[in-house]
């Protein structure tokens, strides 16, 4: 090969040579969207080389040698650019689908291919030959239609890569304007170069000054690595990290407007118009106090409490102002920490609290209703039962004092049944065996039990319950249920007086079951207190005691079978109690 350089050509070497050594040492020293651009610098190197050895060469054939080559790295280099713009703006994805990467190999290998089989087919250069008419011998061909296509293809891929840099960057933060300037400005000069010589504006003849403005490019490019360490920090990166982070970010400019935020901070921001330049008056409208510290330019910490589409939203925003930044203006970045989950630990151990308090004293109570209620009935019929055994009162006597000693062993066994259920359905291990019965047959059972304490006051009971009434829950804890309030019923009934119990669908789709009496009713004050355990029992219309654990353990019981139970009382007029009952499982 016979070779004539000139200024021209070894330019082009030179810096071709320089900038083919380059990107081994940045593929080496470097990861992710780098290396991409490192390919882009190697193909502008086969472009130059290849370019300055047509400059220097007079012979047609050895030109097309060295188009050939050129075209290896034309081809490549948008190719380059599109992967390295979509690395650093996060979307790898697109590439990384095999078909695609089949599509970006096929358009750059079918290019090549016209190229170097223009001979046999002039579908690329019409015609091709040596101007000597210029100061050096130059290349001069008449534009095909696969040259046409190509050239679209090579702007079109390259504005589109131009475009997702533009966006990727358009939300970075201040603190990365140079990096971003240098970027579009270094992307800029090849490419309106070559737009310039498509178009003919032409200062040197036939000479193409793209793959000079390439070394301009370079030239800037490594500027910015040194000046503005351009490759230190990869915005992309950086917003992936801070993606990452559960905590809110926002940075807001002297003018207390958004300028930038991770996605974390998104869900607490006021929605209705774009984030970037959202005046934080309107991003957080009824949070005073933060506005204020933003407004006085102070840093610290503010809790901030917000209602939110998911709900009330706790937040702690730390709020740091940086007035000694090589920004133009202070900025602010305040960090907004979920403590939504934290005030609802806080509030369910403070309700956690109050339940073991309220248990405590429960417990105490049922203490001393053990010491005081159960040991008085029992020491009654110990002292009577000696008594008998030392002939110290006779049978006739005995009769007199066994109604009495019967009501108080009816309520010792009462007390008792009732504080071995409670104490049983607050064992973590204690089971509920749920099954469908007959809610008509357990009821008259109970009412039966029932009829010789009812009989003794004169009360009458009426249920009206239809067979075939299927319920479902545990049986023994609905029948404790039952049989205390048919308890409370005939305590608190005067002589006389009547029990209606019943039974129907309610709307909510439960069995509602009724234990209705006109006898003394209760006040206000009562009601209120009536299933926390803190009620004082009151004796009933003949004196009869209890112990106010009973419709505490209803209440509990009817929770743990997915049921409920109200009442309705009025002083003088009578009680309801109504209680709702499963009629199938959940």
């Amino acid at each position: 090969m016979d070779f004539t350089f000139n200024t021209y050509s070894v330019i082009l070497l030179f810096f071709g040579t320089v900038t083919i050594i380059l990107p081994y040492y940045i593929y080496r020293s470097s990861e992710g969207a780098v290396r991409w651009f490192s390919f882009a610098m190697l193909s502008n190197a086969i472009w130059c080389l290849g370019y300055g050895f047509e400059l220097a060469s007079s012979d047609l054939e050895q030109v097309k040698v060295f188009v050939d080559i050129q075209y290896i790295g034309i081809t490549t280099l948008p190719v380059y650019w599109l992967l390295f713009c979509m690395k650093l703006s996060g979307l790898e994805k697109w590439y990384q689908r095999r078909l695609n990467a089949y599509l970006l190999c096929f358009m750059t290998l079918i290019s090549c291919i016209m190229v170097w089989t223009n001979d046999h087919h002039h579908f690329y250069y019409k015609e091709m030959h040596i101007d000597f008419t210029e100061k050096i011998p130059l290349l001069s061909f008449k534009r095909g239609t696969g040259y046409l296509l190509f050239t679209i293809y090579f702007y079109i891929t390259l504005l589109v890569a131009n475009i997702l840099l533009y966006i990727s960057y358009k939300k970075s933060a201040p603190i990365y304007k140079r990096q971003r300037y240098s970027i579009i400005f270094s992307s800029t000069i090849p490419w309106m170069a070559n737009f310039c010589y498509l178009l003919g504006l032409r200062p040197f003849g036939n000479m193409d000054i793209t793959p000079f403005s390439f070394i301009i490019s370079v030239f800037v490019v490594a500027i910015a690595v040194h000046r503005f360490r351009l490759f230190d920090i990869i915005p992309v990166a950086r917003e992936k990290v801070l993606d990452l982070m559960q905590d809110g970010f926002l940075i807001v400019d002297d003018r207390h407007r958004i300028i930038d935020y991770n996605k974390a901070a998104v869900q607490y921001i006021q929605p209705g118009q774009k984030i970037v330049g959202m005046p934080m008056k309107i991003a957080f409208p009824d949070q005073e106090e933060m506005l204020n510290f933003i407004k006085n330019e102070r840093s610290g910490k503010v809790v901030l409490t917000m209602e939110r589409l998911k709900g009330t939203v706790h937040l702690e925003a730390e709020i740091q102002l940086l007035n000694e930044n090589e920004l133009n203006s202070n900025t602010t970045i305040i960090r907004l920490q979920d403590l939504t989950q934290i005030k609802k630990e806080e509030l369910r151990s403070l309700q956690q609290t109050e339940e073991l308090k309220r248990l405590n004293q429960l417990k105490d109570r049922i203490f001393s209703i053990i010491s005081h209620d159960l040991r008085g009935p029992l020491v009654n019929l110990s002292e009577v039962i000696k008594m008998i055994s030392n002939d110290l009162i006779t049978i006739e006597e005995f009769k007199m004092l066994s109604p009495t000693l019967s009501k108080d062993i009816l309520y010792t066994t009462d007390l008792l049944e009732n504080i071995l259920h409670w104490s049983r359905s607050q064992l973590s291990g204690y089971g509920i065996k749920k099954e469908h019965f007959d809610l008509r047959s357990m009821v008259v059972n109970e009412i039966n039990y029932y009829l010789p304490s009812a009989a003794s006051k004169k009360i009458s009971i009426i249920q009206d319950v239809f067979p075939g009434k299927l319920v479902y829950a545990d049986m023994l804890m609905v029948q404790i249920v039952v049989r205390n309030l048919l308890n409370n019923a005939i305590k608190f009934c005067y002589e006389g007086c009547q029990i209606d119990v019943f039974a129907m669908y309610h709307k909510s789709g439960m069995m509602e079951l009724c234990i209705m009496d006109n006898g003394a009713g209760m006040e206000e004050q009562v009601l209120k207190k009536l299933f926390s355990g803190e009620n004082q029992s009151t004796r009933g219309t003949m004196n009869e005691k209890g112990t106010g654990l009973g419709l505490m353990v209803c209440k509990e019981f009817m929770e743990r079978n997915n049921g409920s139970i109200k009442v309705e009382s009025e002083t003088g007029k009578g009680t309801k109690f109504f209680i709702y009952l499963p009629i199938a499982p959940e």
